[in-house]
């Protein structure tokens, strides 16, 4: 089924992802990537149990439910003894998780609504409401974490929430893209451009907490990216056509590598200045 321009209180996460619309992560791919990547992995989604902790650490801040989830308390994910109980959850719409995965995503909400600030941002708002809205031909998509009258907020549990480490990562994965995909969609179907906070919570004890925002140029360089990938992908719509990486494509070295070479060959020793 596809959905017309419009905000979607109820869709499931199977339902909203199985719109062909696109998506932050598809940009993502399209802008950087290549667009046989995004065809291949289109057709070819990987599930990692990784992503199950992440939606029930979703379930349980967004909205409080814990109805998703069985518990099976195993050592380790080897053998029968959670095989056949996790294959039993799985069937009856459940997240199979050991007991120390669940007792991890419990300290990681715990820590996020015992935040001065971030628990503002999981309390009175519109949990995973999908955005459907229409862009020069395109139909594209996105899914609010958390959407508030003042601000949107999307949730994510890392290995390193430092404020300094974000740029870094963020970049890596192409945060400044989704926020900007995800602030414009608003945009499009409510007229109101609101700020976009990113809550991290690290998955390790202390479980420490950080809010960081994007600023101007990082959200229209984010913009100009979309932009790019919506190009791309309008010439693969008219083509037929999802290509990899160029045939010849001319390299040189990184700064770094260039820079060590030309002090071994002493190409870059700088040369005495004498006054007489």
């Amino acid at each position: 089924m596809t959905y017309s321009p419009g905000i979607y209180a109820d869709l499931t996460s199977e339902e909203y992802h199985a719109d062909p619309a696109l998506g932050s992560t598809s940009l993502k791919t399209l802008a950087s990537r290549t667009p046989a990547h995004w065809q291949y992995e289109k057709a070819n989604p990987v599930h990692k149990d990784i992503y199950d902790l992440g939606t029930v650490t979703h379930s349980l801040i967004l909205e409080g439910d814990e109805s998703g989830v069985e518990v099976i308390d195993v050592p380790d994910k080897r053998g029968a003894k959670w095989t056949v109980p996790a294959a039993e959850a799985v069937n009856a719409g459940k997240i199979p998780l050991k007991q120390a995965e669940w007792d991890l995503v419990r300290a990681m909400r715990d820590s996020v609504m015992e935040h001065p600030v971030a628990k503002t941002a999981f309390t009175g708002h519109r949990a995973e409401e999908s955005v459907f809205w229409e862009d020069d031909g395109l139909m594209l998509k996105c899914r609010p974490d958390a959407w508030l009258k003042d601000r949107l907020v999307d949730l994510k549990t890392t290995v390193n929430a430092d404020p300094r480490e974000f740029p870094k990562s963020g970049f890596k994965l192409g945060y400044y893209q989704s926020a900007a995909h995800y602030q414009d969609g608003v945009l499009a179907m409510t007229g109101e451009r609101l700020p976009f906070w990113f809550v991290n919570v690290e998955k390790t004890a202390p479980h420490l907490v950080s809010i960081v925002e994007y600023d101007d140029y990082a959200m229209e360089l984010g913009r100009m990216m979309n932009a790019r990938a919506k190009d791309i992908y309008r010439r693969c719509l008219e083509t037929g056509e999802y290509p990899g990486y160029p045939t010849v494509e001319p390299i040189t070295l990184p700064i770094w590598a260039i820079y060590q070479a030309e002090d071994i060959l002493g190409l870059n020793i700088e040369k005495e200045i004498v006054i007489k």
